[in-house]
């Protein structure tokens, strides 16, 4: 479950909340793993015009399936089809258009040190609305004792069918994050914080990130 708050949103300098949920199912055939990635937004806009109202409901599904290989290595890879689905319930949560296109993931766990990153670009292939969108996700943890940790994993994106002066936006920032139980529960919680050095000029500069995952260990 990631929290999105972004921060002075829209003409009306608002608040913007994008509630994911996100889970991820992995299987195995014994030599290659198939990894399903669910994203589904739940979405507040806020108001666009002062006598206007805010807008809440579900955004548009993504679901990625992610191909590695099975065996251990220091390097783990992936790489697979996205299928973007026009399931917003409004307009402005989302796009009138099917979008399908090819993501790719990588990481290492050198030491203490978790590093990697995820790239994906979708474009629209049926439907009213033009659709080229890139999504660029590095993230680096630092793990520290007691469960806790360092981390950054700004989400980096680009509307290609925009004015280029409006593609982009590349925040920066990171935070800090615990791994524990509840019961028998593991759990991980974090929260980062980032800052927008490029933007359209609807997204505020600052935007906040509350993270909490459940998680199923194999074996355990």
């Amino acid at each position: 479950l990631q929290l999105n708050t972004s921060l002075d949103w829209g003409p009306e300098e608002g608040t913007m909340n994008v509630l994911n949920i996100q889970p991820v199912l992995p299987f195995s055939n014994g030599k290659v793993n198939f990894i399903n990635r669910t994203i589904m937004p739940v979405m507040q806009q806020p108001k666009l015009t002062p006598d206007g109202d805010s807008k809440f409901g579900l955004g548009d599904i993504t679901h990625t399936v992610f191909i590695s290989p099975a065996a251990p290595s220091a390097f783990t890879w992936g790489v697979g089809p996205v299928l973007t689905f026009p399931t917003a319930t409004d307009d402005r949560l989302g796009v009138d258009a099917w979008s399908g296109g090819i993501g790719a993931v990588g990481l290492a766990m050198p030491g203490k040190w978790v590093v990697g990153a995820l790239i994906q670009n979708v474009w629209s292939f049926s439907g009213d609305d033009d659709v080229n969108q890139l999504l660029f996700q590095y993230f680096i943890n630092y793990n520290m004792e007691g469960g806790w940790y360092l981390t950054t994993a700004p989400i980096i994106t680009a509307n290609w069918e925009a004015d280029s002066g409006e593609r982009w936006t590349v925040p920066v920032g990171g935070g800090f994050g615990k791994i524990f139980r509840i019961g028998s529960q593991p759990m991980n919680a974090q929260f980062q914080a980032f800052y927008n050095i490029d933007k359209p000029d609807f997204v505020g500069d600052w935007s906040l990130r509350f993270q909490l995952q459940f998680l199923f260990p194999k074996g355990a």
